[in-house]
């Protein structure tokens, strides 16, 4: 709904802002894309596809789509548009109770293409798969605003790459597990050809991969990584596409243009930016305050004074961060405490002790049901803090 402007020099008032304020509180930018919005928002494919996968379970839909903030709604009307974090926190849900620690791929697998919309056309009438990256690194925020997809190429290979905005990429498997098949459907769809990339690194820990999934992929996946990254060689970029229209796909890239100006979000919060900065960073003990910075393109002082805006620092982000991702480790049986310690940046199993939540403190006799629970169980309604297991 477009702006109305009405100046008033005697009132002193701008009634440009009440108007805005008020196409906000009705829910119309919402529910027709947000515009400039601080909260990033996805088309909710990938929530619709996982809803139809429980309620064909007989599971209880409803439940799980309150515990994310979602309602019946908003997923059974495709003009909804979800929150990026309300749609992770459903899948994490649903592949809990369907237990199927795959949920992202197998919903890939069987997804129709076509039902990614205009994205999907626009690159299935490109020339060249080249230009169908290309177009998708551009245009990627039409379907999902909270990750940045970037193309690149080298002399050697190219490869897209993923990266989150205003979204924690902590608790994410299942989502870019989804997006990294597709891609790979796309590719082999678009050329008519079982091309297969050369490395697919991905940012999350997993133990193992099943045979029938190794083979889909086709390649090495290398679990946490720096980065998440999909990277094919780089003469596979000049591979022709069967369906290009030349008329068909500038038309379409003229409305991806306008869709794409609806679909602009801010950075963040600047919290969320620090920490998807820093997991990658903790393994190899480079997690400091410099670093981070530098690969946010920002002073340390600067750093400093938007982590204060939002009433954090950045020791308690580093602190939350580890007590997180220890406490999500621990569930983990063939983890030991060693490479537990290791991947939350200690040297030494014995520094792994002080590890606390910046605002709790653990009784004691947590340990001690720990030690009584050696392989991680732990009992409903409880959990057992980093900090208490030396």
């Amino acid at each position: 709904m477009p702006t109305v402007t009405i100046e008033h020099r005697d009132c002193g008032i701008n009634r440009t802002r009440r108007r805005d304020v008020r196409l906000r509180s009705r829910g119309d930018v919402k529910r027709n894309g947000s515009r400039f919005g601080s909260i990033p928002t996805a088309s909710g494919a990938i929530t619709r596809a996982a809803y139809a996968k429980a309620v064909q379970a007989g599971l209880d839909v409803e439940l799980l789509l309150k515990a994310s903030n979602l309602s019946v709604r908003q997923v059974e009307d495709s003009n909804f548009r979800i929150a990026v974090k309300n749609q992770i926190k459903f899948l994490n849900l649903v592949a809990d109770a369907l237990s199927d620690e795959f949920l992202g791929v197998h919903l890939a697998e069987s997804v129709d293409l076509r039902a990614l919309g205009l994205l999907y056309y626009v690159l299935a009438s490109s020339a060249s798969l080249g230009d169908a990256l290309r177009r998708a690194s551009r245009y990627s925020a039409i379907n999902n605003e909270g990750i940045q997809i970037s193309f690149r190429e080298s002399h050697k290979q190219i490869s897209i790459i993923f990266r989150y905005i205003g979204v924690g990429r902590l608790n994410d498997r299942h989502q870019i597990e989804f997006f990294v098949v597709t891609l790979l459907r796309i590719c082999r769809q678009l050329t008519d050809r079982h091309i297969s990339p050369i490395t697919i690194k991905l940012i999350h820990r997993r133990t193992h991969l099943p045979t029938r999934l190794k083979s889909l992929f086709g390649c090495k996946v290398i679990f946490g990584s720096d980065i998440d990254e999909v990277a094919y060689r780089q003469p596979f970029k000049n591979a022709s596409i069967g369906d290009a229209d030349p008329y068909l796909n500038s038309l379409l890239v003229k409305y991806c243009e306008e869709a794409i100006s609806n679909h602009r979000v801010g950075s963040g919060a600047w919290r969320l930016n620090v920490e998807n900065a820093i997991a990658p960073l903790l393994p190899h003990g480079r997690a400091e305050m410099a670093e981070v910075a530098h690969r946010l393109g920002i002073s340390q002082r600067t750093l400093g004074r938007r982590l204060a805006s939002e009433g954090h620092t950045f020791g308690e982000v580093l602190d939350g961060l580890r007590f997180d991702l220890a406490t999500r480790y621990l569930h983990e049986h063939d983890l030991p405490i060693s490479e537990v310690a290791w991947l939350l940046g200690y040297q030494e199993t014995s520094a792994f002790g002080p590890v606390r939540h910046p605002r709790r403190r653990a009784p004691w006799n947590r340990r001690r049901r720990w030690q009584r629970n050696p392989k991680g169980n732990v009992p409903p309604g409880e959990s057992f803090l980093p900090g208490d297991i030396k």
